[in-house]
């Protein structure tokens, strides 16, 4: 049987089934799982956040107590894979190991809005922007006291309102005219989709799990 993976603007689905022939479900929510007949694999990569009831704790559990092999990474997935890696989910991607070393903790560090019928991200997840600060630090680009002001007032910004715009001009704002071209220029060059990145992870460590079956 195909494994069913729960997908949506973390990855276009044209992409995605390039990857993995998989049974295609949209971003998860609550109940969804509890309603799979047969899975012997399950990827869980998007999930709802306020739209609806996030995916609980227990339903994963259900299905892990069936023997289900759950897998999750990229966006909720890394969240729950986290969080339930001690009842035997299996994590995977750059930032599954950052909520599970506890470098970041809160569930709107992924959460975005996107367009429920194309599934296009409509403003950006701040572990992106986290992650491309560490790296214009580690370049010497921004200083330490930079990165944690920029950091910062794009946390105290509600996460349908983070976009790479608002960031931009928070950045600019923080390092003032001298500092803000490096920085435009390292963002141009340096930004990556972290959360793509890992949904890619995700879906080639189920082609492998589902091979090796």
């Amino acid at each position: 049987m195909r494994p069913v993976v729960f997908l949506g603007p973390s990855l276009p689905l044209s992409e995605a089934q390039d990857i993995l022939d998989a049974d295609y479900r949209p971003p998860v929510k609550r109940g969804d799982v509890l309603h799979l007949e047969g899975a012997e694999v399950v990827g869980i990569i998007d999930g709802v956040f306020l739209q609806s009831c996030s995916v609980g704790h227990r339903e994963i559990l259900s299905l892990l107590n069936r023997k289900v092999r759950v897998i999750g990474g990229g966006s909720m997935g890394a969240l729950r894979a986290a969080e339930m890696g001690h009842y035997g989910m299996t994590g995977v991607g750059r930032i599954f190991r950052m909520y599970a070393s506890g470098e970041v903790q809160g569930d709107d560090e992924v959460a975005l809005v996107f367009d429920p019928e194309t599934m296009e991200p409509l403003s950006e997840p701040l572990v992106n922007l986290r992650i491309l600060l560490d790296e214009a630090w580690m370049a010497d680009v921004i200083g330490d006291e930079h990165r944690a002001r920029i950091l910062s007032e794009m946390r105290s910004i509600y996460y349908p309102r983070r976009t790479v715009a608002t960031f931009l001009e928070v950045a600019r704002r923080t390092l003032g005219d001298k500092n803000a071209g490096a920085f435009d220029r390292f963002f141009a060059d340096n930004y990556r989709d972290i959360k793509k990145e890992d949904a890619i992870t995700v879906l080639k460590f189920i082609k492998d799990v589902c091979e090796r079956r």
